[in-house]
């Protein structure tokens, strides 16, 4: 193959939707390029043997926050052994402040912002001649009619084995600071029913879990009402091999038609992943995030009541002028909504974005390594940063994980902040760890906290045997807890979304 598109997934099961878009818009090119996608974690030297088994001539890669280290090492080593190959970079990482970044001066090319048809048009100009003499090149951003839709270019295995991402729409007319997408003027959807056309195929090769990238899912409610509407069809025609969507929601707008059509999804077909961020009204106001909180909150509680939807809501700690207090009031006050996760994230950096130009004013202190997580600010103290991130590793493991319903819920127990912190103190002193403990261990800890806290060991023992047997999947467990032996297995698609439904 003369070009090879590639580039490093966090996981095997996240397949590259933008490398998708590359070699769908390759034009004439498109019968002598190819697709080779790695995992992060993989030898470097295995990832240059089998990029170069294809004997290309230009290699492109996406760029991302989770995967510039590791594809900086794989650019270096590709220009010692094979100095002749073209290298040519993509993606967020690389599109803002690539003056400053090694792995751009490694490469040859760098396109920044869209690459739909730039990166074809760039490869022409490298294979014809003469070659371009400057290295960072704008990616041009055509209208979305013209773009070849890449769905088409999943294969059977990737439907088989891997999530299928999928878009009705690009970008977003919020602007956040702390977000990429507050560089877009607005969003721009793809032509309706050419989408809806592209879902109905996806859906007769076997395509079952739909997870939509949109930043703003409901930021058009008609076209919102037609994508859902597909998805109840499917449900009704389909019941005994239903699909499931993912969606990002606007939390602060959902007409009463939304809702309708919500309220209409069975258990485990839906899931909405809403960013509350904040419930601060100023520092949301500092990074332009606009939210009527009111309302947001009225609807996550109505969704937690009326509707089947899985409901992950973000919220984000070391915002510019936000200290421990602000946020656990904010954190308390999503726990009361009942949503079945919180996504418990940390600030980033992103290049580009505007939430450096608070660093000043406030303090903020960045790992200048990605992922670029905020280290201190004036209001949280680095030590006391460090035991927010804990307490998010551990909130993941305990909550999230929906392995400890009902002894999360005598955790959190009048002021839930507080206690989870404290639970978060505790396993950290008992185990100086985050990561790479067991099961059986954790649930033994916890099992010990409780006690530490008052609980009798025979009431301690009853929550999480309760816990265990209605979800575990683990082979090992504590001596207290005893599994289900006729409990079915959980299917390996949704398990967390499955093991929530079962409290």
């Amino acid at each position: 193959m003369t070009i090879v598109l590639s580039t490093l997934n966090a996981r095997y099961a996240h397949a590259a939707l933008g490398l998708r878009y590359l070699l769908a818009n390759m034009g004439e090119l498109k019968e002598q390029t190819c697709l080779h996608e790695f995992v992060i974690g993989s030898k470097t030297t295995d990832i240059v043997d089998k990029l170069l088994a294809h004997q290309p001539a230009i290699i492109g890669f996406s760029i991302y926050i989770w995967n510039v280290e590791e594809t900086a090492r794989v650019v270096a080593m590709l220009k010692l052994v094979a100095p002749q190959v073209v290298i040519v970079l993509g993606g967020p990482e690389v599109s803002y402040e690539p003056e400053q970044q090694p792995i751009v001066r490694a490469a040859d090319y760098v396109i920044t912002g869209w690459g739909d048809i730039s990166f074809a048009s760039l490869c022409r100009q490298i294979l014809a001649g003469p070659k371009p003499l400057m290295k960072i090149h704008v990616g041009v951003q055509p209208p979305l009619s013209d773009i070849v839709l890449p769905y088409s270019l999943y294969t059977d295995a990737d439907i088989a084995h891997r999530t299928i991402y999928v878009e009705a729409s690009r970008g977003c007319p919020f602007k956040c600071e702390f977000c990429l997408s507050s560089l877009d003027k607005t969003a721009w959807p793809f032509e309706l029913d050419l989408f809806l056309a592209e879902l109905e195929q996806l859906h007769a090769r076997g395509v079952r879990l739909f997870k939509f990238l949109d930043r703003t899912f409901n930021l058009n409610i008609k076209t919102s009402l037609k994508i859902m509407q597909f998805f109840l069809d499917k449900l009704e025609a389909f019941p005994h091999d239903p699909v499931y969507a993912h969606f990002e929601l606007v939390p602060d707008h959902m007409p009463d038609a939304l809702k309708e059509s919500i309220a209409r999804f069975p258990p485990g077909a839906l899931q909405f992943e809403i960013g509350i961020q904040s419930f601060n009204p100023e520092v949301q106001a500092r990074v332009n995030r606009k939210q009527d909180n009111q309302k947001a909150a009225a609807n996550i509680g109505w969704l937690a009541e009326h509707s089947h939807a899985h409901l992950h809501v973000d919220l984000i700690a070391g915002l510019p002028g936000e200290d421990i207090a602000s946020f656990a009031r904010g954190f308390n006050q999503l726990i009361a909504l009942r949503p079945h996760e919180i996504q418990f994230g940390i600030l980033k950096r992103l290049r580009g974005t505007p939430i450096i130009r608070h660093t000043a004013d406030y303090g903020l202190v960045f790992d200048p390594q990605p992922p670029y997580t905020i280290l201190a600010t004036d209001c949280i103290s680095f030590s006391d940063m460090l035991r927010l991130v804990r307490f998010a590793r551990y909130w993941d493991l305990i909550a999230n994980s929906g392995r400890f319903t009902h002894t999360l819920a005598a955790i959190l127990d009048r002021d839930p902040f507080a206690n989870f912190m404290h639970l978060a103190d505790w396993i950290y002193a008992q185990t100086d760890a985050t990561h790479r403990i067991a099961l059986e261990r954790l649930a033994g800890l916890i099992e010990q906290w409780l006690q530490t806290r008052g609980m009798s060991s025979a009431d301690a023992a009853t929550l999480l045997t309760r816990d265990f047997t209605i979800k575990s999947r683990a082979n090992g467990k504590p001596a207290s807890i005893a599994a289900n032996p006729n409990e079915a297995p959980i299917p390996a698609r949704q398990a967390r979304q499955t093991r929530h439904l079962a409290a």
